[in-house]
């Protein structure tokens, strides 16, 4: 665990050099993520570049470098009964802070509790002609103008390399429990909307296999209470089903049909397809395994509201991620021609025209 940037602008200086491509790679736990755009590249392995540089647990703002894993720096916001709430996901213990900040992956508490991308304050970059910059800083005022910090999230590591990122985090909730009641898809997406109105502890609503989940967090007195004033029984395997959630440990993700994530408004009916489906986010994010056509997809997200994206398995070498309207298309464009102009850093891996 060490200060690799030297040597990670030097390699991406010498890639630049000799016209290679370059992959860049931390723990591999998200390596399925994104396309498959059959151009050779050349590694940039950036796991040793790892460690915590600094933390305040007073300020409650973390700095760490890219490649530090989630199960270190969670490790040491416990010790001071903090936590980062967000809830990244990390699929196997290799996930780092670099990679999840890169997909912008957040957890089942995501529409209560912010995004990675809402977390992010500032961060290191080597962009593509090597130059190492800083944008942003450790507090929220520093956060202003162009969020180049925030652009990183979900980028898929197509702007550059982050070498280091501050983060805020937040206390550990004093108390936590779970309702869980059966129910219809249909009466579930209502029911959270309804639930999500009020000014109750909420920080999970899920949907599967016929039964609604609902976490409550915060306060010992305002858990209970409102735990007393809703319908549900406590279930006792609680973390075990968030985390499973989280991780895509349940079983419900380890079949071998595609999966489909669909990002839509949250009260928008459920789309008209077979299969399994688990809703998450209050209704706004939905979990879909079977085999489609891309552009049939779009369609049902659009009529509900939002995107869709291909997220595990099926055809990688298409497009993955819902079509752009041309003008985000341009702007994407420039903003990849603005830190990447001789288009190094995993081509292709996001859209096939980026």
């Amino acid at each position: 665990m060490a200060d690799q940037a030297e040597a990670l602008q030097a390699q991406v200086k010498g890639a630049r050099e000799a016209g290679r491509k370059l992959t860049i790679v931390g723990g591999g736990s998200k390596a399925f993520m994104g396309r498959d755009a059959g151009v050779p590249t050349t590694p940039l392995d950036v796991s040793e570049h790892a460690g915590i540089v600094n933390y305040q647990p007073v300020e409650l703002v973390l700095t760490a470098r890219a490649g530090t894993p989630l199960t270190e720096i969670e490790a040491t916001l416990a010790e001071n009964n903090q936590m980062l709430s967000f809830e990244p996901p990390r699929f196997d213990d290799t996930a780092t802070i670099g990679g999840t900040v890169a997909c912008n992956q957040s957890g089942p508490g995501r529409p209560w509790t912010n995004s990675v991308r809402d977390q992010v304050l500032g961060i290191r970059l080597i962009n593509g002609k090597a130059e190492h910059l800083k944008f942003g800083g450790q507090v929220m005022k520093n956060v202003a103008g162009y969020d180049v910090s925030r652009l990183q999230a979900g980028a898929l590591g197509c702007l550059g390399v982050m070498t280091e990122i501050s983060l805020k985090v937040m206390p550990r909730p004093a108390a936590t429990l779970t309702l869980i009641q059966p129910m219809s898809i249909e009466d579930a997406i209502r029911f959270m909307n309804e639930r999500a109105g009020e000014a109750k502890p909420l920080t999970g609503a899920c949907w599967m296999d016929g039964q609604l989940y609902l976490r409550l967090a915060g306060a010992q007195s305002a858990v209970e209470a409102t735990a007393h004033q809703w319908s549900g029984e406590v279930t006792e395997d609680a973390e075990g089903f968030w985390r499973g959630l989280r991780d895509h440990q349940l079983a419900y993700f380890e079949g071998p049909e595609s999966l489909w994530r669909f990002s839509v408004n949250s009260t928008a009916a459920n789309p008209d397809l077979d299969g399994d489906w688990i809703i998450d986010w209050g209704g706004a994010q939905r979990w879909y395994r079977g085999d489609a056509i891309m552009s049939d997809m779009e369609h049902l997200a659009e009529a509900a509201g939002g995107q869709v994206s291909l997220f595990r398995g099926g055809d990688r070498s298409g497009e993955i991620m819902h079509r752009q309207p041309e003008p985000l298309k341009r702007i994407q464009r420039r903003l990849k021609e603005a830190f990447d102009p001789d288009g190094l850093f995993n081509p292709g891996r996001l859209y096939s025209w980026l």
